[in-house]
C-alpha cells in the first residue's frame, strides 16, 4: 500500500516570498483583467441546454431549462454595447489583460479590433462561459484546443495566456498541456510561482475573486462603487506598504463589461485608477508581461521534493538526519505528505513527529547513537559526517589539552548519571556556553534531562535539514 499524499500546496513560499524585483524598482504591480465573455454566456442559441444565471444583476437567478431568458441575454448584451466601449474609452492607455472567451469574441468584431488598438493583451478565457466542473476531461480538453483555434482565428495569434474560471480539478494540468505561457485559473498568492505540471515547468499567475467587480452581482457583495473603490485602495496601500518595506507584490484587479462598465460604477473605477497613478513607483503591466518578467528574473529551481520520493530513495536521503536512526525516516515516509512537507521546516515536523511518538525505549536509542561531544570517536575520526562539521563549527576540533580534559570529565560525568551521552545542538553555541550548558543540565534529574536531550536532538535535525532543503 502506497504511502498518503496530500496534493493541496499550503506553504507556497511561506515567510520568505522572493524580492519580485519589478522593473525599475517598482513597489508594486497593478495587473487589470477586463473579463469579455458577452456572447459566450449559456444560451439556447448557443447550443447549450438553458439560459444564463452568474455574474448579473439579477442576484440569485436560476437556469431556465429549455428557454431563453430574455433579461438575462440583454443584461450580457449591455456589456458588448455600452460597457465594453466605456471601459475602452477609460483604459485604452493602460496596460491590460482581456480574458477573452473564444466564441464570444468571435461575436464582437469591432470589440476585438479596438483591444488590438490599445495594446491590451487578449488571453484565453475558453471556448464558452460555462461550468465545467462535471466536463469529462476528453471534452475539456477538446474544448481548449477548439478555444485556441477559435482565438487563433478570430484575434490573428494564439493565445498565450489561459483562465478558464468555472474550472474543473483537471483545468490547470490541461491548458498547461496545451502550451500556454502562464495560467490564472489559482487564487493562491500575490505573486506568480511555478508548478510543476506532468513534468513541465507551469508559470502560475493567481487570479482574484476579492478586488473584482462580481462581487456587486453576489450576497453581501459591494452595494456601491464607493465600497468598490474603498476595497480596492485598501488593497493598493497594504500591497504598495510590503513593497515599500522590500517585499514587493502584485494586485490583481478583475473587471465585467457589463458590471464596472454601468455608470454608477464606473466612476468607482476611474477614482481608483487616478488615485493608484498618483503613487510613485508604481508598474501597471499585463499579465503576458508580467509572465515574461517573471520566468525572465526567477526562473524555475530544482530542489528536493521529499514528497514525491519513494521509500528507498526517501530513507536514504533522510535516514540519517536523526542520527543512525533511519527507522524515523521510514515511520515518516508512510505520513500524509505534501508540498508543505518539501521545505526544511515541513520535512523536520514530519520526521520529529515519529520521534516523538516512538516508545521511550527507542527515543533512549535515539539519544545513545550519538556521539560524546570531543570524545573518542571524534579524535579517532570516525563521527558522521554531519557531526564532525557540528562539531567543528562550535570549535570543538580544536581544543587545548585543558578543554579536552573538562569534556571527557564531563563526558563520563552525565553519561554516568543519565546513561546516555551529553547532546546539544552545538551550532547555536560556541565552547564557552556548551560547557556553561554542560555543567548546568548535569544536575538535572534523569526526566528533565531526557526530555532536554530529546529536545536538542530534534533541533539537530532542524539544522541538518536546512542544509539541504529549502527553508
Amino acid at each position: 500500500m502506497s504511502a498518503p499524499r496530500y496534493p493541496r500546496n499550503m506553504i507556497g513560499y511561506g515567510a520568505t516570498p522572493p524580492k519580485a524585483q519589478w522593473p525599475g524598482g517598482a513597489k508594486i504591480a497593478v495587473q487589470i483583467v477586463l473579463n469579455y465573455e458577452e456572447g459566450g454566456e449559456n444560451c439556447l442559441l448557443h447550443g447549450d441546454e438553458a439560459s444564463e444565471a452568474f455574474l448579473s444583476e439579477i442576484v440569485g437567478a436560476a437556469q431556465w431549462p429549455g428557454q431563453r431568458h430574455w433579461n438575462m441575454e440583454s443584461i450580457y448584451e449591455y456589456g458588448a454595447r455600452a460597457g465594453f466601449w466605456r471601459l475602452h474609452r477609460l483604459m485604452k492607455d493602460l496596460p491590460v489583460t482581456v480574458y477573452g472567451v473564444a466564441s464570444a469574441l468571435a461575436r464582437s468584431p469591432d470589440q476585438v479590433a479596438a483591444m488590438k488598438s490599445a495594446g491590451w493583451e487578449i488571453a484565453s478565457h475558453g471556448l464558452k462561459w460555462v461550468e465545467h466542473k462535471d466536463m469529462p476531461e476528453e471534452n475539456e480538453r477538446a474544448q481548449i484546443a477548439e478555444a485556441i483555434r477559435l482565438h487563433t482565428e478570430v484575434v490573428g495569434e494564439p493565445p498565450r495566456g489561459w483562465y478558464t474560471g468555472r474550472c474543473s480539478m483537471n483545468t490547470v494540468r490541461l491548458a498547461a498541456e496545451a502550451g500556454m505561457d502562464y495560467i490564472s485559473d489559482t487564487y493562491d498568492d500575490d505573486l506568480p510561482y511555478w508548478a510543476e505540471l506532468d513534468g513541465r515547468d507551469q508559470l502560475i499567475i493567481p487570479y482574484t475573486l476579492d478586488c473584482n467587480d462580481m462581487r456587486f452581482a453576489t450576497p453581501q457583495g459591494f452595494n456601491s462603487g464607493d465600497q468598490f473603490f474603498a476595497y480596492l485602495k485598501d488593497s493598493f496601500d497594504a500591497l504598495y506598504a510590503e513593497g515599500e518595506e522590500g517585499a514587493p507584490k502584485m494586485m490583481s484587479i478583475g473587471l465585467h463589461c457589463r458590471l464596472i462598465g454601468r455608470p454608477g460604477r464606473v466612476m468607482a473605477l476611474k477614482r481608483f485608477l487616478d488615485y493608484a497613478r498618483g503613487h510613485q513607483d508604481v508598474w501597471f503591466a499585463t499579465r503576458l508581461e508580467i509572465a515574461q518578467h517573471w520566468a525572465a528574473t526567477h526562473p524555475p529551481v530544482k530542489h528536493p521534493r521529499p514528497s514525491q520520493m519513494d521509500r528507498a530513495e526517501f530513507v536514504d536521503a533522510y535516514g540519517g538526519i536523526f542520527e543512525h536512526s533511519a527507522w524515523i525516516a521510514e515511520r515518516a515516509h508512510d505520513l500524509e505528505l505534501g508540498p508543505a512537507h518539501d521545505t526544511a521546516g515541513g520535512l523536520h515536523n514530519a520526521l520529529a513527529r515519529m520521534f516523538r511518538s516512538a516508545s521511550s525505549e527507542e527515543r533512549l536509542g535515539v539519544l545513545t547513537a550519538h556521539p560524546d561531544l570531543a570524545g573518542k570517536l571524534a579524535q579517532a575520526k570516525r563521527l558522521t559526517a554531519e557531526s564532525t562539521s557540528e562539531q567543528a563549527s562550535a570549535g570543538l576540533d580544536a581544543l587545548t589539552d585543558d578543554e579536552r580534559a573538562s569534556f571527557t570529565g564531563l563526558n563520563q560525568a552525565y553519561v554516568d548519571k543519565f546513561g546516555f551521552p551529553f547532546i546539544i545542538a552545538v551550532r547555536d553555541h560556541d565552547k564557552a556556553s556548551i560547557l556553561e550548558a554542560f555543567q548546568r543540565r548535569i544536575d538535572h534529574d534523569r526526566d528533565t534531562e531526557f526530555a532536554e536531550a530529546c529536545r536538542q536532538v530534534e533541533r539537530i535535525a532542524e539544522f541538518r535539514l536546512r542544509d539541504i532543503l529549502p527553508s
